[in-house]
């Protein structure tokens, strides 16, 4: 059993959480010793792809006329789209159609978690669906004391400062309004939002928004994922404002760094209990209170727990669930075939 893990336009995916998906797959396979190739060009046996890019969907139809079996891995919904861009909203019809003619291409669907599982059924697409994570590499998400003052220094934070991160595109959906906010509202403690988007994407809204003038809050865009691992244990709160994931690889490498962390309430946050693993917030207010107590001290720390819960999320546990994913799509393949 060979697997083609299909990712198309790499460059631009490398940015987004469908870029860590595919280096935690790769390492899922490694673990397992499943054999796989990232190009096609050997034979393999299953498509397992993550992208949903017009050629993406060429080479699903290639692979069931050849025979082989399909995965889309379901990283995107409809939801997710809406309020990402500027023309995110007018598009979303039209992108809404264009996914459901990927995932309806597969002979199984693979998404991250139970809440986007069910969004995707809601599609009414005739295809199963499995729930497996993304995964996190529990490893790897740690540094040292000097690592951390070096990373510190670099963005002028002194070791008295409270520094609270957050991580993603800048778009609205990622609760970067808010973010902006909350520096506003909280001119002692620093505030820095490590991601990049093309300007020209992006709502005058929000590029006001990044261009925000104030003395704790800096935008220096994209980071290496080393350079991640640091600042997860640099600040003092991770804060993850977004309206809608499908499951958040950023939230789970911030839990694996035992960062003590704050997330806006949203369905797909229900794996973690609020005031156990994490906190949860609905509106700025509650952003603001529950940072000035976690800040304070007023809080009990979560981060343990919080280690604990996404250690169920470890590699490891990704590759098994991928090994009993593929054997069951080709048992598939072969059924619909005999019955042809």
């Amino acid at each position: 059993m060979r697997i083609y893990l299909c990712s198309d336009f790499q460059s631009l995916i490398k940015q987004s959480g469908i870029g860590r998906a595919m280096l935690h797959q790769q390492m899922a396979l490694d673990e397992q010793r499943i054999p796989y190739t990232t190009t096609g060009e050997e034979p393999y046996d299953i498509i397992h792809i993550n992208t949903i890019f017009p050629q993406s969907h060429l080479k699903a139809k290639r692979a069931r006329r050849a025979g082989k079996a399909v995965i889309y891995h379901a990283h995107s919904t409809i939801e997710d789209f809406r309020n990402s861009y500027f023309f995110a909203n007018t598009l979303a019809p039209l992108f809404g159609w264009w996914l459901k003619k990927c995932y309806q291409s597969a002979d199984l669907l693979l998404t991250p978690s139970d809440y986007s599982k069910s969004l995707i059924e809601a599609y009414r697409l005739e295809v199963p669906i499995a729930v497996i994570s993304n995964g996190i590499d529990l490893t790897y998400w740690r540094s040292s004391e000097q690592e951390q003052k070096q990373f510190r220094e670099t963005y002028a934070i002194s070791p008295d400062d409270k520094l609270i991160i957050s991580v993603g595109h800048q778009i609205k959906r990622k609760g970067i309004l808010d973010f902006v906010a909350m520096a506003k509202a909280l001119p002692d403690y620093q505030f820095i939002w490590f991601g990049y988007t093309d300007k020209k994407l992006l709502s005058k809204e929000i590029v006001q928004a990044v261009e925000t003038d104030l003395p704790n809050l800096q935008f220096p865009g994209y980071i290496e994922r080393d350079s991640l691992r640091v600042a997860y244990q640099a600040c003092d709160l991770y804060v993850f404002l977004t309206h809608e994931e499908t499951e958040g690889i950023v939230l789970l490498e911030a839990l694996a760094s035992k960062t003590p962390t704050l997330v806006r309430d949203i369905p797909v946050f229900n794996f973690y209990k609020a005031g156990e693993t994490l906190y949860k917030g609905q509106t700025l207010n509650d952003f603001i209170c529950y940072t000035q107590k976690i800040l304070q001290g007023e809080c009990p720390p979560l981060v343990e727990n919080a280690y604990k819960k996404v250690s169920e999320k470890s590699i490891q546990r990704v590759g098994d669930e991928l090994r009993k994913n593929y054997l069951r799509v080709l048992s598939i393949k072969k059924e619909s075939t005999e019955s042809v």
